[in-house]
């Protein structure tokens, strides 16, 4: 999945000369702390609620306003995981998305992602979980997969972690099935 396929066509952007009122309002309407500033199809940053709360004069232009801008972004053909990073490193409620040549296309909105993460890891669907600690040379998901299937399953989805200072991973499974005795035995 690339970040371009999960852009959000509702978050709306600011232009320097939107009031940081006019930000705020929009902030709280969509439940985001950030929204990006666009003027034309040039991205200019992304502004903070955190900021716009402090400022005296709500009326003021944004444009007109001394804010630390941040300038996260990603292109339209970054991995889902890049997108990731971004949200987690920089504590982000969206990740803005321009085209190779630097014009805003969009933002992937937390919502999004979030959705997103439930359909990739089948969330949805029924079944049970199950969660493995083995060492990592043990790690033969084509092995975890026979095991499962021989009990007429599936798996739905699969996801490794690793340990700090360990050997050991951590390897979930979500099975399409909810009775999981005879696959755990």
């Amino acid at each position: 999945m690339l970040a371009g396929e999960l852009i959000s066509n509702i978050i709306p952007t600011l232009k320097t000369s939107d009031t940081g009122q006019k930000a705020l309002e929009r902030m709280s309407e969509f439940k985001l702390y950030h929204l990006p500033i666009v003027n034309e199809a040039q991205f200019l940053g992304l502004v903070a609620e955190d900021e716009l709360i402090e400022i005296r004069d709500q009326a003021t232009p944004i444009g007109s306003l001394s804010l630390s801008i941040l300038n996260p972004f990603v292109f339209e053909n970054a991995h889902i995981y890049d997108v990731v990073r971004l949200f987690n490193q920089l504590q982000l409620s969206l990740v803005p998305v321009l085209d190779m040549n630097k014009n805003y296309l969009g933002v992937v909105s937390i919502h999004n992602l979030l959705a997103y993460t439930a359909d990739m890891y089948a969330l949805k669907e029924p079944g049970g979980i199950i969660v493995l600690e083995i060492s990592n040379r043990n790690n033969s998901l084509a092995h975890m997969a026979q095991i499962v299937e021989a009990d007429n399953a599936q798996i739905l989805s699969s996801y490794v972690s690793s340990f700090a200072d360990s050997t050991k991973l951590e390897v979930t499974l979500k099975i399409n099935k909810t009775e999981l005795s005879s696959i755990i035995a």
